[in-house]
């Protein structure tokens, strides 16, 4: 059950005040920008995960004009300012999502690829067994899954152990033409990649974030996505049959909110309630908040957040405390944001009784003509206490970079 409610501060607060969704804009100085790696064209996300095992989240990226899937090592703060050691896992043309997933179970992540145009398949790029050989390139090498070559435009992949057997299960979120959420179930010998089954779990139109939880609390991962196009676009959730034949069937698909563009979402307890909420931008420039609501059967309230007039059209969006003042505030990355802003954070200001919301700049007003921005991730990679912005940009030439925060 869903309806739709205005919901603009966290539920402790929105009994004592008053809200707007205006924002007012400030020009401050946008943050200092670092590149992780410019070199190519088509950067289209970030995947975080401890690649070598040092502490350290380390990077894997698609470049999908390129056709390069690379994997970042961290250097740690003192060079993250720097252009990171990188190896180049595969070539491969239009890779779309890239993310370190130990497939086979031999103690190193791997690389899992998800493309989209004629290539229309999922590969794993292996990793060489010895962790102080990851930059050595000759030593990945790269193979597709039969039961989905040449078969969907694959665009996202999540790693997920969904039956209880064997090595860890892939779920794939696919566009366009017979476009599913579907599962890759891993065989006894995971190396068999012939062996790899693939169960289709519903219809999709244009699968943009795909994310766990137990939901209906019932003890299995069950699954929340955005997906874009379609009779059906909008957010959903996946209910999981639990173990045996049937999670091999159709699940159980119950959409989030009403229908429209949704972009990548952020699956958070944005009102500090206990329960995880879905933050989704929508490309018509609006932001909403599926406002996650107690007890039995899963529910969710569904509200708008502000979204500033004078930014691109939503891509990406984080609930993080970016000014350290113990509140979380928002970060909205977009595109199409020709001589406005593609990156910005919005803070509330909670004085005198209301509730005001204030833009302030991350990635400047003015970009080159036809950036493109993707999804983001908050992390301290300066270790200086606060929290940095993590993104790439496809079209012109950023690449993989990251915004300092200037909150220290």
């Amino acid at each position: 059950m869903t309806r739709i409610i205005r919901l603009f501060a966290a539920a402790a607060l929105a009994a004592s005040l008053s809200a707007t969704l205006a924002t007012a804009q400030d020009s401050g100085q946008p943050w200092q920008r670092h590149s992780i790696d410019d070199s190519a064209r088509g950067a289209d996300g970030v995947r975080l995960a401890d690649a070598n095992g040092d502490g350290l989240l380390d990077i894997a990226t698609g470049w999908e004009e390129a056709g390069l899937i690379r994997l970042y090592l961290n250097p740690g703060a003192k060079q993250a300012k720097e252009a990171w050691p990188r190896v180049t896992v595969g070539n491969i043309k239009s890779p779309e999502d890239a993310v370190l997933v130990d497939v086979d179970g031999d103690g190193a992540l791997d690389v899992v690829s998800c493309c989209e145009g004629n290539t229309r398949s999922v590969f794993v790029h292996w990793a060489p067994g010895d962790k102080s050989r990851l930059l050595d390139e000759p030593r990945w090498t790269t193979a597709a899954f039969p039961a989905l070559a040449a078969q969907q435009m694959a665009m996202y992949c999540l790693p997920l152990q969904i039956d209880g057997q064997h090595g860890i299960d892939l779920v794939i979120g696919s566009k366009g033409q017979a476009a599913k959420i579907g599962w890759l179930r891993a065989p006894a010998n995971s190396r068999d990649l012939a062996a790899w089954t693939y169960h289709p779990l519903c219809d999709a139109g244009w699968i943009m974030s795909l994310v766990a939880d137990d939901l209906d609390g019932d003890g299995d991962q069950d699954l929340v996505a955005s997906d874009r196009k379609g009779k059906n676009a909008g957010c959903l959730w996946l209910e999981n049959p639990g173990a045996g034949a049937a999670q091999v069937q159709p699940w159980t698909r119950h959409p989030i909110g009403p229908g429209g563009e949704v972009m990548f979402l952020h699956y958070a307890d944005w009102d500090g309630d206990g329960l995880r909420d879905l933050l989704v931008p929508i490309f018509s420039k609006q932001l909403f908040w599926h406002r996650r609501q107690p007890g039995r059967p899963v529910a969710f309230q569904t509200g708008e957040l502000p979204y500033p007039a004078a930014i691109g059209k939503g891509k990406g969006v984080r609930a993080a405390d970016i000014d350290l003042d113990g509140k979380l505030d928002l970060v909205i990355s977009t595109e199409n944001f020709e001589g406005t802003s593609g990156l910005v954070w919005l803070s509330a200001d909670r004085s005198a009784g209301s509730l005001k919301w204030q833009t302030h700049e991350i990635g400047g007003l003015a970009g080159p003509r036809g950036m493109k921005l993707d999804d983001l991730q908050t992390i301290d990679l300066d270790a200086d206490g606060d929290l940095d912005v993590l993104t790439t940009e496809e079209r012109t030439g950023w690449g993989v970079v990251w915004f300092e925060n200037p909150a220290r």
